[in-house]
């Protein structure tokens, strides 16, 4: 891709989720959104295979049609109550609306169908962005519009999204496409604590986006695309594959990794807010997911294929040093001890 084009792409980016970071008014945020659409979408395509092109059509559909929503949702508003503030949202009507179209531009159950294709067909760093940049915008204008949601439909969304997120990804051999539906999964997480407590739903994919990157940047270090590739890579690069493992049981949300925090917190509001049995639900459903992080690590460190006899001669080729990836994934397993600390900022 041209330089200068990859350029203009990125600072668009940066432009879009800026302004929709930053914007009190419905039409702004719809702005940013539709700027960040068209920015990602060369990206996607950039490799220029049939898969990529229709990867990239997949995702300018699906997200044209949820911007449309968004805008008719905030248009009915604006005719109901007068106000164009995202804070002001009181109708009804354009609640729910506005639900299903967030939900279609995260990829929430059951608008999911689009994200795991469009994964696949992208190359990793493009599906870094989409599993975690292209979500804060619309993760941001459901916090900033919590305390107006009806209780019902997110929840509902979420106990379906963590087990579909986990049953779906049980079958498959790309890796691309696990981390879509492990996405999927984590996504159901914020969803369901968002109406109760926004601010730990925005610590979720915080942390959610330090340890998604770290997998994705490690498996773009080592160039893994499936199961079979990810086997041969302790022979060539034995402590990446076991820093992987250890990042991939932290997306697990295993204790005493970084990815037990966001769990236990949910589960503690859940409790606290009288949804017990929601709570209870979804630590259950979770196991699921669970299965597939764990033939993750499983191929990534404890299958070894057959060797010959010269194979130690790998350990003698200079492996560039990623301080980004080094810090990614040192934060990605060893932040639960300071939780007390971010517990504060909460």
């Amino acid at each position: 891709m041209n330089p200068q084009a990859k350029l203009i792409c990125t600072i668009s980016l940066l432009l879009g989720t800026t302004i929709t970071l930053s914007s009190n008014h419905w039409v702004l945020a719809w702005t940013g959104l539709e700027i960040n659409t068209l920015a990602i979408l060369p990206l996607i395509a950039k490799p220029h295979h049939p898969r990529s092109i229709e990867a990239a059509t997949k995702y300018f559909l699906t997200q044209a049609a949820a911007s449309a929503l968004i805008l008719f949702s905030s248009m009915t508003n604006a005719w109901h109550t007068g106000q164009w503030d995202i804070t002001q949202l009181t109708c009804p009507t354009s609640c729910l609306i506005l639900t299903a179209a967030i939900a279609m531009k995260l990829g929430l159950v059951p608008f999911h169908f689009w994200f795991p294709e469009v994964l696949q067909g992208c190359s990793l760093t493009t599906g870094l962005l989409l599993s975690t940049a292209m979500k804060l915008p619309p993760i941001t204008l459901l916090y900033m519009t919590s305390q107006s949601l009806n209780h019902t439909p997110m929840v509902i969304m979420a106990i379906l999204s963590a087990p579909l997120g986990g049953w779906m990804g049980l079958n498959q051999t790309q890796t691309r496409k696990i981390l879509a539906f492990s996405s999927v999964s984590h996504l159901g997480w914020m969803s369901i604590i968002l109406i109760y407590s926004p601010k730990l739903a925005m610590l979720n994919f915080y942390l959610y986006v330090l340890i998604t990157a770290a997998v994705f940047l490690t498996l773009n270090s080592i160039k893994t695309l499936n199961l079979s590739t990810l086997m041969t890579t302790w022979a060539k690069t034995p402590a990446l594959s076991a820093m992987l493992m250890l990042t991939l049981l932290s997306l697990a949300g295993l204790p005493p990794l970084t990815g037990f925090l966001p769990k236990w917190l949910i589960i503690q509001e859940l409790t606290k807010q009288d949804m017990a049995p929601a709570a209870v639900i979804m630590a259950l459903l979770s196991l699921l997911s669970l299965f597939f992080y764990l033939r993750l690590a499983y191929c990534a460190t404890i299958t070894l294929p057959p060797h010959t006899t010269n194979h130690m001669k790998q350990w003698h080729i200079n492996k560039p040093i990623n301080p980004l990836v080094a810090t990614l994934v040192t934060m990605s397993i060893i932040l639960l001890p300071i939780s007390p600390m971010i517990l504060t900022t909460v």
